[in-house]
């Protein structure tokens, strides 16, 4: 499950920073937040914590932005 909601957050959020007008921007963070939802209720702030990481270092490597600004969505 972790890894296809990780998939998923990784997908909404490359988006939304690289398409910061789009169209369904707000639709892709209302689901950034359910996401950050349902890894608390399954593993806590750990799991969190954890998924936030390698999402943080994906985005850098492959697009070369910053996630950071979008932590707080979940």
């Amino acid at each position: 499950m972790d890894a296809y909601l990780e998939e998923e957050l990784y997908d909404h959020l490359t988006y939304c920073i690289q398409n910061p007008n789009g169209s369904d921007f707000g639709a892709k963070k209302k689901r950034a937040e359910q996401i950050g939802s349902e890894l608390y209720a399954d593993g806590g702030l750990d799991a969190m914590e954890n998924m936030f990481y390698s999402i943080e270092f994906r985005v850098k490597e492959e697009i070369g932005k910053d996630a950071k600004p979008y932590r707080a969505w979940w």
